[in-house]
């Protein structure tokens, strides 16, 4: 068999994920410190895995309604309203097995062959591969840290032609940590307005920002929600990343479509993780400041120390990266990354991964307990100094933080709720 012919081209021309590869890389070596994979810490909260043993010990081991159990819809229109001032009704709604399948289905669902899809980069790696699986044609638009990667409406405009059909808006953003404010979105959407252009909202770290402003979700502009998909899902705000599940939102002709594809592709999500995730909708808002208050200390740290050893990045406010500059080396990403790795056992990943535009950045996931960040951060330094790149500095401990939550390193204050149970940390 001739396998090279059989293979579809734009399949074989896919690229290997960048990410993954250094993960097993990584796996390979035990005194390794990773900080390469974007995955929370903690484990799902108690109530939430409680909640998926009984649905077993309850014998609910049947496929559901192929858009998902109507009870979890009706909790995510009702948490989309609570949390975001989004306005949708269950047949809006589509539960997906993950984000990332809310994705899948959002393009192939508008996408046409030779319709043009907005990137904003760096970006999260999927958005590409699936726009070209589809016969759709990747815009990229490089956003700049002068402008903290944050997608402009000049840059926008610029990009907009008759065959654009779709733009990813992947804000707060992985790998940077970028946000956007709502002031600045509606300068995006004042332009889409005048446009035929849908919007594929990627809000998997809503609720994960830092500052006095939260979130906002372009599709709660006037306008807007007409125009946008919103997809999100459970992995990042409560610890779910092993249950797959997700979720899309949006106008029901277009959801209606989206489902035809799930349903002939998929079926149905998880029936047990839908039922866990109802009680995390209904009782871990508090599970989610708690995380959010923990990665917020990791994040200040992790800048101070970059910045102080000459890998600097500006302060991101979102998700759970820093997206530091490693040209002080001369080495492009891939080369300090594989360079690091081999000498110092740190795992971060090349800027390159997510396009590139990231060339000469690097992204470190916070997302690891504050021991395994100071052990990193040692490391990094003494391969800085070890090369040349930065000079030796003489202190006594100079990767401590300080603990003003009253908790010891790698140790979150336990917060009680609704949950019921602290939330746990993975070892």
């Amino acid at each position: 068999m001739n396998y090279d012919e059989l293979l579809a081209p734009a399949a074989k021309a896919m690229r290997p994920s960048g990410i993954r590869k250094f993960f097993d890389l990584a796996a390979d070596m035990p005194h390794c410190i990773s900080l390469g994979v974007g995955e929370p810490d903690f484990k799902t909260p108690w109530s939430v895995r409680d909640a998926g043993i009984r649905s077993l010990e309850l014998g609910r081991t049947k496929y559901t309604a192929n858009s998902g159990l109507k009870e979890l819809r009706g909790e995510i229109c009702n948490y989309l309203q609570r949390r975001f001032d989004l306005h949708y009704k269950e047949e809006n709604v589509l539960v997906t097995v993950g984000g990332s399948e809310a994705i899948d289905l959002t393009i192939r669902a508008v996408v046409q062959p030779g319709d043009e899809v907005i990137i904003p980069e760096p970006c999260f790696v999927c958005y590409e591969p699936i726009t070209q699986l589809t016969g759709g044609v990747p815009v990229h638009i490089a956003t700049r840290a002068e402008d903290q990667f944050r997608l402009t409406a000049d840059q926008l405009r610029a990009a907009i032609t008759p065959r654009t059909k779709l733009l990813i808006f992947p804000y707060p953003n992985n790998p940077t940590g970028a946000v956007m404010s709502a002031a600045e979105m509606e300068e995006i959407a004042a332009v889409l307005r005048e446009t035929n252009v849908l919007v594929l909202s990627d809000e998997i770290y809503s609720e994960l920002t830092y500052g006095l402003d939260r979130h906002v979700s372009i599709a709660s502009l006037p306008g807007m929600a007409e125009r946008t998909i919103v997809v999100n899902g459970f992995s990042k705000s409560y610890a779910m990343t092993g249950w797959r599940l997700g979720y899309a939102a949006g106008p029901a002709p277009l959801v209606k479509v989206m489902t035809k594809i799930h349903q002939s592709c998929i079926m149905s999500a998880p029936t047990t993780s839908q039922y866990a995730a109802i009680t995390a909708l209904r009782q871990c808002d508090d599970q989610i400041e708690m995380m959010r208050d923990e990665y917020n200390r990791r994040r200040r740290y992790v800048v101070k120390a970059l910045n102080e050893m000459g890998l600097t990045c500006f302060e991101p406010r979102g998700a759970f990266y820093v997206f530091p500059s490693i040209q002080i080396s001369g080495l492009t990403s891939s080369e300090f990354c594989e360079q690091l790795l081999r000498e110092k056992e740190v795992a971060i990943i090349p800027g390159s991964a997510f396009g590139a535009s990231g060339e000469g950045y690097a992204r470190i996931s916070y997302a690891y307990s504050v021991d395994h960040l100071q052990t990193a951060m040692k490391r990094i330094r003494e391969f800085l100094t070890e090369h040349g790149w930065i000079k030796s500095k003489n202190r006594s401990d100079p990767y401590a933080i300080p603990l003003g939550n009253g908790a010891g390193p790698g140790q979150a204050k336990p917060v009680a709720g609704r949950c019921g149970h602290a939330a746990q940390r993975l070892p």
